[in-house]
C-alpha cells in the first residue's frame, strides 16, 4: 500500500508543477511572445500599409548603421561608468554596519517615477540650476551642463547604478572570506587578490549588473530628448519618431526588431559563459 501511494504522490506532483505553470506560460505568450510577433508583423508594411521587405533593406542604410553605432557606443559608457561606480561602492557596502539600510537608501531612488528624476536634473543642469551656481561661486563661471553628452551620461550612470550595484553586492556577499584572509597570508598584495580572487569570484554578479544596464541603455529616448536635447540620437529615439512623428510604424517595428536580437543575443552569450562557469 505505501508503495502504491508513493508512486501516486509522485505522479501527482509533475500533473500540479504543470498546473501552476500554467499562469506563466500565458503571461510569457500574452506579453512577450505576442507582442514580439506584433513588432515583426509590423515591420513587414510600409507607411501605406503595404507589404514590403524594404524596411529591412533600409536599416542597413549609413544613417542607421552610424545610429545603431551611437546607441552601442553610449549604452557601453553608460555601462562602464556604472561599473566603476558601482563595483567599489558594493564592496564598501558589504564592510559598513548598516550595510542593509545603506543598500535601502541606493536603491529608494529606483521606485520614484524616471520622469520626475529627469525634470529634477533639468533643474539642476540648467542655466540657472544648482551646478552653475556652484561653478559661479567656485570662479569657473555658468558652463553649458545641459544638452551635452555629459549631462546625457551622468543622468543615465545615475539611473542604472541601483540595477548595477544591486547583483554585484549580492556577489561579493557571498564570497567565502576565507579565501581573501588565505590571499593575503600567502603574500598577495590588494590588487593581486582583488585581481585573482575577488573579481573572478564576483563576475557573474558583474555580468547580471552589465546585463541589467546594457539591455536597456540601448533603448534610452526619453532621456535623450530632456537631457541632451536630441543631440544624441539613438535606435530609441528613432523608434520613438517613427511611431509617434511620422507615423512609419514598419520602419519604427524594424528597428525594434534589430534592438530585440541584440539584446537575445547579449542575454545568449552572457546566460551561456555563466553556465559554462558553473
Amino acid at each position: 500500500m505505501r508503495t502504491a501511494d508513493t508512486y501516486s504522490s509522485h505522479a501527482v506532483a509533475p500533473r500540479a508543477r504543470n498546473f501552476y505553470l500554467i499562469p506563466y506560460l500565458l503571461w510569457m505568450l500574452l506579453f512577450v511572445a505576442a507582442p514580439i510577433i506584433l513588432i515583426v508583423y509590423d515591420s513587414l508594411f510600409d507607411v501605406d500599409g503595404k507589404f514590403t521587405f524594404a524596411n529591412y533593406g533600409h536599416f542597413f542604410t549609413p544613417v542607421y548603421m552610424k545610429m545603431t553605432f551611437s546607441s552601442f557606443w553610449y549604452a557601453f559608457l553608460i555601462t562602464a561608468f556604472s561599473l566603476l561606480v558601482s563595483y567599489p561602492a558594493a564592496y564598501l557596502l558589504t564592510r559598513t554596519k548598516h550595510k542593509q539600510l545603506w543598500l535601502l537608501l541606493i536603491i529608494l531612488p529606483s521606485w520614484i517615477n524616471l520622469l520626475l528624476k529627469t525634470y529634477a536634473f533639468i533643474g539642476l543642469f540648467g542655466t540657472y540650476g544648482a551646478a552653475n551656481a556652484i561653478l559661479e561661486t567656485i570662479g569657473i563661471g555658468k558652463q553649458q551642463i545641459l544638452f551635452t553628452d555629459f549631462s546625457f551620461i551622468f543622468v543615465s550612470v545615475y539611473i542604472f547604478i541601483p540595477f548595477m550595484i544591486l547583483p554585484i553586492f549580492n556577489a561579493i556577499e557571498e564570497l567565502n572570506p576565507s579565501l581573501i584572509d588565505a590571499s593575503r597570508d600567502l603574500g598577495a598584495s590588494p590588487w593581486t587578490t582583488f585581481r585573482r580572487v575577488i573579481f573572478p569570484l564576483t563576475i557573474n554578479g558583474v555580468k547580471s549588473g552589465c546585463q541589467a544596464v546594457f539591455i536597456p541603455a540601448l533603448s534610452l529616448f526619453m532621456i535623450t530628448r530632456l537631457i541632451a536635447g536630441n543631440r544624441v540620437i539613438t535606435l530609441g529615439t528613432a523608434i520613438e519618431q517613427h511611431f509617434l512623428v511620422t507615423q512609419d510604424w514598419g520602419m519604427g517595428a524594424t528597428i525594434a526588431v534589430f534592438l530585440i536580437i541584440a539584446m537575445a543575443i547579449i542575454m545568449i552569450l552572457t546566460g551561456n559563459r555563466t553556465r559554462g562557469r558553473r
